[in-house]
């Protein structure tokens, strides 16, 4: 790896003061893409400001319908939380499917999120959810927030500090994951909320996370997996790699908000 100064932040207030002061400086949560990037020394931050210390971004609290889970909260933690597990339980299986037990104890939901992989699992239940990204500054809705592939609304000085959103009345997360990575293929995460069923899809889109809308619309109708049996998905706007083709994972897009939806509870 490069040189690099290391911070740890004691606040968000001096996590934001630690990057502004910084030449190209790098928040650091759980780091399990910026770590293994510096290795390979495809990035070379000047600064590192460790944020997995700031207590105000930690835990799952929960008000009334309101799920608020803090950035810095690891996807262990998330995973086993009981509370979170009785009110939404498609957030804490989706979390109980990273990678593997090192990457869920030490990644977090706020640098999963931030990085907006592809195929990464939250973006999914994010956007399905209908999700508030809280940061230093200001508030930031899921819609809002991915804006394409690695790519979000986040300003540079901007740490996020927090998601929140309503739990539905059932929901459910589905993916095909790659035998090696453990990446989602595809993932579906599927919703039935007060504004109607949500579908939203990671791991095949060629710009990102994006949402079903013909699933949503027959889910209206019927909330069972016999009412996808009609719709038709297409391979138009969908990623080809070296693990399957467009056309492979249109129908795996199918198959797993199938079994999201008969996994809904």
């Amino acid at each position: 790896m490069y040189e690099t100064k290391y911070h740890k932040a004691s606040s968000v207030a001096d996590a934001v003061s630690l990057i502004g002061k910084s030449d190209d400086g790098k928040l650091l949560s759980g780091g399990q893409t910026l770590v293994p990037t510096m290795k390979a020394r495809l990035a070379a931050p000047s600064d590192l400001v460790d944020v997995s210390g700031i207590a105000d971004m930690h835990g799952v609290s929960i008000s009334g319908s309101t799920v608020t889970i803090g950035a810095a909260t690891t996807h262990a933690n998330v995973a086993g939380n009981a509370d979170l597990q009785a009110k939404c339980g498609g957030v804490a299986c989706l979390a109980a499917g990273i990678g593997d037990p090192a990457v869920r104890h030490k990644g977090t939901i706020g640098g999963s999120i931030a990085n907006n992989d592809p195929a990464a699992d939250y973006p999914a239940a994010m956007l399905a959810l209908d999700a508030t990204i809280k940061t230093n500054a200001r508030e930031i809705a899921a819609a809002d927030f991915f804006v394409g592939m690695f790519e979000t609304a986040l300003e540079e000085d901007e740490v996020i500090v927090s998601i929140s959103f309503d739990a539905p009345a059932k929901a459910a997360y589905a993916k095909f994951p790659n035998p090696a990575s453990r990446y989602a293929m595809v993932g579906v995460f599927a919703a039935q909320t007060v504004d109607g069923a949500r579908v939203a899809v990671t791991g095949a889109g060629d710009d990102g996370v994006y949402r079903q809308f013909d699933m949503e619309a027959a889910l209206d109708t019927d909330w069972s997996p016999n009412a996808l049996a009609g719709v038709q998905v297409g391979s138009e706007g969908l990623l080809s790699d070296m693990h399957g083709d467009a056309t492979y994972r249109a129908n795996l897009v199918k198959v797993m908000t199938r079994r999201a939806v008969a996994g809904c509870a």
